[in-house]
């Protein structure tokens, strides 16, 4: 209706008039899609794109109708088939596909589900009490868009068959391999449902293959093998039991199968608390916890009456909540919502219950437990907000019911309203027993919730009073960077160097030995706090943190920006013994947890200080030489290279228990002056294992650790201990 309409006005702007220009618009104008062409037409509108990611959406719905059949629990097995043509094959052990003929239409109900759109067993008849498929469009709009689609049903021991080319029933006439580009014959007179064989009695089930039409999906629209996995282990977890198995045939380069048939299979009984399990990344807080409940809404719908009319009516909705959900010792969220298991990344009414249940119950607590929280004065004027409550939060929120209301064909947002209410109330509901209950065990981890939620309070409040910590440029135009900081006077970032230096008897030295071109030092008083036991508002408070984040300038955290960073190098350079070695680990945790940026970037350094100084005598034209060692292991072996070679050596050979020890000079040739000196770089190549690592060794949990200490106790030197 837009064109024409635009063309009658530009029409009139040129002097033609009116009465011409609408007479010139007519009936004859409009075009009626029949059936399957609107599809064709406009298949964004079905699909979303014609891109990998619309190829992607096809194969889904089929999937999609597979898993309907195991929630019904009428399936519990879905094979996904990539094939080299580039065919795609999904096959269950469902119901298999109606074949007797739908009333009213003469058709079998397997060519009605895929050339009718708007037509299923999904508009509330009974068949499916939850399902994915809810517009009856998918396998229709799958159809229209390949170049062939095969479908198989078993059902009453037989075999039933039915071919499509874009969307027309008809026959193709193989040579062998079945293949879009065989000779097609399309059914004239009337459509046919071959019966291909006999199966056992009892069997039953689907089988769909279909090539999608190049004619609108480009050449380099392909099937992702990664994207099938992640949503097969998805389903798995989201519906107990069913075992969904992933096979690529397709031998390309770059894919898992690459050199030759790759095959997953993935299958789960916890359902969502083993999904939660799966997806949480960081140590708990507390256990995966699910919340369940059952409600019901009554909704006004459309029903077919006697006559075959449409009348609105009032119905009873019953609707399933389950959430599980854990709290971790991370900042970060990770929330999936789910409607009757189809995946709704943008949220919708489910989520916003849950953010609305979670928030009012755990403020209800905070209210309760203020005294034992310590909310008093600053904080009582604050309130907990969501992101607070999210802060290291793991869950997977599932409704299901019949006949949601979808935002698109796409299904990515749920829009039906009462649900919002109905999952806020059973999740306020649920949780609160939770974070009540009388039980030790949970009353320990319900206090441990909410101290971190009170703690993320106060982190955020104190953020906002650290502001300038994070901006190089509020530290420096308001001159609050530490008085104990000897900075350097070039501003090249890429070239200047931060030595965090234990105590102020090696600053002096250092102070002397450095170039103050370029190398800044920063003293810190013996050992830190531990970050990987506090909060961040305790870090914050903590004037060692504080000084090392302030100097450094990137901020920390979520907020952390490596491009404000000041310095192109942090040197950790603590002594060499116990005491050292343990600063180092205070500072690499604090690194660890709220400037991962910049370990990541391979900016932190470790010094390595010598252990040992040893001064060989002058032997006739020979002069003496002056040699570090780092290890006792290289000090024997220089000992005795000299002992071979007859030199002398002056004793007793120095031994630098700390780096106030040295003087300027040795300082600076050793462990400073970038031509003499060895740096160790901190990296991370598994996040997870550091992670891990760091929990172990400086976390709360005392058993592991105490673990991890017998089990090196018989491997430890007692000569590398100073005592």
């Amino acid at each position: 209706m837009a064109i024409p309409r635009f063309r009658a006005t530009h029409a009139y702007d040129e002097g033609v008039s009116s009465t011409s220009a609408d007479s010139s618009y007519t009936a004859r104008h409009l075009s009626v899609l029949e059936g399957l062409e609107a599809v064709r037409k406009r298949p964004g509108m079905y699909i979303g794109s014609t891109d990998s990611r619309g190829l992607m959406h096809c194969l889904w719905e089929i999937i999609d109708n597979s898993v309907d059949e195991a929630l019904e629990g009428a399936g519990d097995a879905i094979d996904i088939v990539l094939h080299p043509d580039s065919s795609v094959e999904v096959r269950d052990n469902g119901r298999g596909i109606p074949v007797d003929n739908v009333a009213n239409l003469g058709l079998s109900g397997v060519e009605v589900v895929f050339t009718k759109l708007h037509a299923g067993g999904k508009f509330g008849g009974g068949s499916y009490a939850a399902s994915g498929g809810l517009h009856g469009v998918g396998a229709s709009v799958v159809n229209a868009l390949s170049a062939r689609l095969d479908v198989e049903v078993d059902r009453s021991g037989k075999t039933y068959k039915m071919s499509f080319h874009r969307g027309e029933p008809g026959t193709f006439a193989d040579r062998g391999t079945p293949s879009p580009d065989a000779p097609f014959t399309p059914f004239t007179d009337h459509s046919e449902l071959n019966v291909g064989g006999r199966v056992k009695r009892g069997v039953s089930g689907t089988r769909v293959r279909y090539w999608a039409d190049r004619q609108i999906f480009p050449e380099s629209a392909t099937f992702s093998y990664d994207e099938l996995v992640t949503r097969a282990r998805q389903t798995s977890f989201l519906v107990p039991g069913l075992s969904l198995t992933v096979r690529d045939e397709r031998g390309l380069p770059g894919t898992p199968g690459a050199d030759g048939p790759v095959e997953e299979v993935f299958k789960h009984d916890g359902g969502a608390v083993d999904f939660v399990d799966f997806l949480a990344a960081d140590a708990s807080v507390t256990d995966t916890w699910r919340l369940q409940g059952t409600e019901t809404f009554t909704e006004t719908v459309q029903q077919l009456d006697a006559k075959g009319h449409l009348r609105p009516a009032d119905v009873e909705r019953s609707c399933e909540v389950e959430v599980a959900l854990r709290w971790g010792i991370g900042y970060d969220a990770e929330v999936r919502s789910f409607v009757n298991i189809i995946s709704t990344p943008k949220g919708g009414t489910h989520l916003a219950g849950f953010e609305q249940g979670l928030l009012k119950s755990v403020r209800k607590q905070i209210d309760a437990n203020a005294r034992r929280l310590k909310i008093s004065g600053k904080d009582a004027k604050e309130r907990v907000e969501k992101d607070d409550v999210l802060a290291g939060l793991t869950a997977v929120v599932t409704v299901r019911l019949p006949e949601p209301q979808f935002e698109g064909q796409t299904k990515e947002i749920l829009g039906t309203a009462p649900v919002r209410a109905i999952v806020s109330k059973v999740v306020d509901r649920e949780l609160e027993a939770l974070l009540t209950s009388s039980k030790r065990h949970e009353k320990v981890q319900a206090a441990a919730v909410l101290d971190k939620v009170v703690g993320e309070m106060r982190a955020r409040v104190a953020a906002r009073a650290h502001k300038e910590l994070s901006r190089r440029k509020n530290a420096l135009e308001t001159s609050t960077l530490p008085a104990k900081l000897a900075d350097c006077r070039s501003d090249d970032v890429e070239r200047s160097e931060l030595f965090i230096v234990e105590g102020d008897s090696a600053l002096g030295t250092a102070k002397l030995a450095r170039s103050s071109d370029f190398q800044a030092l920063l003293p810190i008083r013996g050992k830190i706090l531990n970050v990987q036991k506090a909060s961040l508002a305790d870090m914050l408070k903590n004037a060692e943190c504080a000084s090392i984040i302030q100097v450094i300038g990137g901020g920390s955290g979520r907020t952390f920006d490596l491009s404000t960073v000041r310095y192109g190098k942090v040197v950790l350079m603590t002594d060499a013994d116990v005491d050292g070695a343990h600063i180092r680990t205070l500072l690499l945790t604090l690194f660890f947890r709220y400037m991962r940026p910049l370990v990541e970037d391979g900016r932190v350094y470790a010094a390595v200080p010598p252990l040992h100084r040893v001064e060989t005598s002058a032997q006739g034209s020979r002069k003496g030489e002056i040699t570090y060692t780092y290890s006792e292991a290289e000090l024997h072996k220089y000992l005795a290279k000299l002992e071979r070679s007859g030199r002398r050596y002056k004793e007793p050979i120095q031994r630098y228990k700390g780096l106030g020890e040295m003087d300027a000079d040795q300082l600076a040739e050793t462990t400073m002056d970038p031509a003499h000196r060895t740096l160790r770089r901190v990296t991370m190549a598994d996040v997870e294992a550091a992670e891990t690592v760091f929990e172990l060794l400086m976390g709360n949990d005392v058993a592991p650790r105490k673990d991890f200490i017998i089990a090196g106790a018989d491997d430890l030197d007692r000569d590398r201990i100073d005592a």
